[in-house]
């Protein structure tokens, strides 16, 4: 009898090796991302949360940016990426990841670039009469022949813009929580198998794209030596306050479920949670990524402090619940594969770094987009003049 490194108890041979690498915990991390920086926006557009005017550009430049890097990690992790154009010619309707193409089609072409075109087609009209150059070009390109920016004009950009910003919101929810509906619908991995598990993919969505747009607000005023809307800053925090409590009581109810009913595989999901997992989901997930956090936030609401202290406690606040969403991931993605579905063995996951699917090309992929965004900052500003620091 052979022993495999790595592994405890009896397992097949096809669970032993993980088909699913970190590049598929980007994944709907990265479209997460996307969701949650359009709901963001869509508070002051539909909403009316004028508070939050300075980061509704801001919000809908860093959903594009995302949105455009979403497909590369499954790009990446089928090897033979042109094989990705067969679900537009050879249409899978019964297909959840199928359908996802046509999803990211019409989030991308239909939804969020309209509504970038709209609420930028003044600007993009007057930078084309003003910039020279190969700018000029760019933006009368970018103007699609429509030079009329009248008031009457602008009041149909405002509406449709405003109706398109309706119809994106189911959208932004249809284009992340299939990604849980299909986590959800697997029934034979009693870690997946809950119907609870799109609604927590939405709200971890929503959390984790708030909680970006509001560091990324941050740095910028930072860089650009800007003075900071507290404001702004504070409302986007009380918002993410609130969905990261509905977040983490959906989490807790689920937990509470799977304790009560204790089914036939709680006792190896326990162990997973005590062992290979405990690290990852105890104290990454839930101590450090939403403990924590939603104590600091809840601190603020409680008590007064100074703008400074309160904009180091949001950024804290932020990047440990980036870290807590993306633990979560992984323990979805990475945890469900873990064990055997006869719940005999265990196995574990070896990430390399200098691979296909390795940590090197995984840190790129979550770089790419802050350049794609540094470079649509910079060809369509998403902030008004205001003073300097």
């Amino acid at each position: 009898m052979h022993t495999i490194p790595g592994v405890e108890g009896f397992m097949y041979p096809n669970e032993v090796e993980l088909q699913w690498s970190i590049l598929i915990v980007l994944y709907p991390y990265i479209t997460g991302l996307v969701a949650g920086a359009f709901i963001l926006a869509s508070l002051e557009r539909v909403f009316q949360v004028s508070a939050v005017k300075p980061t509704y550009r801001l919000a809908l430049l860093t959903a594009l940016a995302f949105l455009l890097v979403a497909p590369l990690p499954l790009q990446l992790h089928l090897g033979h990426p042109e094989r990705s154009f067969e679900m537009y010619l050879t249409p899978h309707r019964s297909s959840a990841m199928a359908m996802f193409g046509f999803v990211y089609l019409w989030y991308l072409m239909v939804v969020l670039l309209a509504e970038i075109w709209l609420d930028y087609r003044a600007d993009i009209v007057a930078l084309a009469q003003s910039s020279k150059g190969a700018l000029r070009w760019v933006y009368k390109a970018l103007t699609l022949g429509s030079m009329n920016v009248s008031p009457a004009a602008r009041r149909v950009d405002d509406r449709v813009g405003y109706i398109i910003t309706v119809i994106g919101i189911p959208s932004a929810f249809l284009l992340h929580g299939y990604v849980g509906f299909i986590f959800g619908s697997v029934k034979a991995n009693a870690w997946w198998s809950t119907p609870l598990m799109p609604i927590v993919f939405l709200f971890s969505a929503m959390v984790s794209g708030i909680a970006a747009v509001m560091l990324i607000y941050d740095a910028s005023c930072r860089l650009q030596k800007r003075l900071v809307d507290m404001r702004c800053l504070d409302t986007i925090a009380r918002y993410l306050f609130y969905v990261f409590l509905i977040d983490f009581s959906l989490e807790m109810l689920d937990l509470i479920h799977r304790i009560y009913e204790a089914d036939e595989s709680f006792r190896s999901l326990d162990f997973m949670v005590q062992t290979r997992l405990f690290t990852s989901q105890v104290v990454l997930q839930i101590l450090l990524g939403t403990c924590l956090p939603l104590a600091l936030l809840g601190l603020i609401q409680l008590r007064r402090f100074s703008g400074t202290v309160r904009r180091r406690l949001y950024v804290t606040a932020g990047w440990l619940t980036m870290i807590g969403i993306f633990a979560m991931r992984w323990n979805v993605v990475i945890g469900g594969q873990l064990f055997s579905k006869s719940y005999l063995g265990y196995t574990t996951y070896k990430l390399e770094f200098a691979a296909r699917e390795g940590l090197l090309s995984s840190i790129g992929l979550m770089l790419l987009p802050l350049g794609i965004l540094w470079v649509l900052v910079k060809l369509l500003p998403p902030w008004e003049e205001r003073q300097a620091m």
